[in-house]
């Protein structure tokens, strides 16, 4: 049986190999509220009613554009160039327009999308539905190339000065030329036996592509040739059954200061130490988004929607909040010195660093909060819907 509600984000794939099994769980709030690690209690738990607070920081609605399709997986986000913002939902419509007005610049309408856009290096690049890998000109929308990659991509693609770098829901790393579509090389991950329907994007740091993939693995590549130079478990699978085996890694894994920040569902925040290619420090978390690094922070969102932090000097814990349980939070992002989140009800809060505590809210929408960007003096957000906000504080 497969559930049909709208609200579902995830579903969890090749459920054949557990014939016992007869309820799909699909979404990152259905997940959220399964208990599956820890004491494996079914948490029954209304979303926490939110407190009344007094707004020291506003949020302010610069504009908002409204596009087609459903984004129950939160996978498609604004690109950006210059002043320029690239939008493209999952009905194949693809914008350019002004970040100060929301002007439109141009649009095109390809097939219809399986993920979001990418931008970089004069290009855009979008996946469809048949696993078409789809090159853009930034300045008017003409198609420069596709290829199929014979396989479903559910996250952006990289983009470097040399080549496309994608990943396909079946586990498989390709690189691609950026100037014609050419495979210049691909590798394939082991799969585990079951995964959340969800996908992280490559990351390019310093020549090399750090990826964290559905068996709870990172994994650093070569960029130029695609040799797998290291890799560590993010965590290892210790439950009883093949639910309380799952560990994908749907976020994208965070590079900075010599370090690789990553994070995974029912398993562990971990920090890899690039020089060392070794894990130094893991605590049990079970998330679907990167962690926010924040003045002197490591802040995490967990699947119930309550927040961790913990110092990047001792690594011990900051403070903790159980204010948002059950809201099912978007993806955490720093902006103004602030915390940003969204929640299931259409609300942005702004977060106080220091201590966990909301000190500004705003609904904006009547649906889901799904995905938040920063870019400049602005921050953007998607909703459920396809509408896409420009906000500022």
């Amino acid at each position: 049986m497969t559930l049909s509600n709208p609200m579902i984000q995830k579903q969890i794939s090749r459920l054949f190999v557990i014939p016992f099994l007869i309820v799909f769980l699909s979404s990152c709030s259905s997940l959220s509220s399964m208990k599956f690690w820890g004491n494996g209690d079914l948490d029954i738990d209304e979303p926490r009613p939110l407190q009344v607070i007094s707004n020291t920081k506003n949020i302010q609605t610069n504009w908002n554009l409204s596009f087609s399709g459903e984004n129950y997986l939160g996978n498609f986000i604004p690109a950006f160039s210059a002043d320029n913002i690239f939008f493209a939902d999952s009905n194949g419509q693809i914008k350019s327009f002004s970040s100060s007005q929301g002007k439109v610049n141009w649009e095109k309408k390809v097939n219809s999308l399986s993920s979001g856009i990418s931008s970089g290096f004069g290009m855009l690049v979008v996946a469809d539905i048949d696993g078409n890998i789809i090159s853009l000109n930034q300045e008017d929308g003409s198609i420069l190339w596709s290829v199929n990659v014979k396989g479903e991509v559910l996250a952006p693609s990289a983009i470097s000065s040399k080549f496309v770098i994608t990943k396909t829901s079946s586990g498989e790393l390709i690189a691609l030329d950026r100037n014609n579509g050419e495979i210049v090389w691909s590798y394939r991950s082991k799969l585990p036996t079951l995964s959340i329907r969800g996908s992280s994007s490559p990351v390019i740091d310093d020549d090399k592509v750090y990826v964290s993939f559905d068996n709870g693995r990172l994994t650093v590549f070569e960029l130029d040739s695609g040799f797998p130079v290291w890799d560590g478990a993010i965590s290892y699978v210790s439950g009883a059954s093949e639910l309380e085996n799952l560990i994908d890694s749907d976020s994208n894994p965070i590079v900075e200061g010599g370090l690789v920040y990553t994070t995974n569902y029912q398993g562990n925040i971990n920090i890899f130490d690039i020089a060392q290619k070794r894990s130094v420090w893991q605590a049990e978390a079970s998330s679907f988004y990167s962690p926010l690094l924040i003045k002197g922070l490591i802040v995490l969102v967990e699947s119930a929607s309550n927040i961790k932090s913990y110092s990047t000097k001792t690594l011990q814990e900051s403070w903790a909040s159980d204010e948002f349980l059950n809201r099912q939070l978007s993806n955490p992002i720093a902006f103004d010195g602030s915390i940003i989140i969204g929640d299931f009800e259409g609300y942005i809060h702004i977060i106080d660093p220091l201590n966990g505590k909301p000190i500004g809210r705003k609904k904006i929408s009547k649906k889901p909060i799904k995905m938040i960007i920063s870019r400049s003096k602005n921050f953007y957000v998607v909703d459920e819907s396809f509408n896409l906000f420009s906000l500022s504080i």
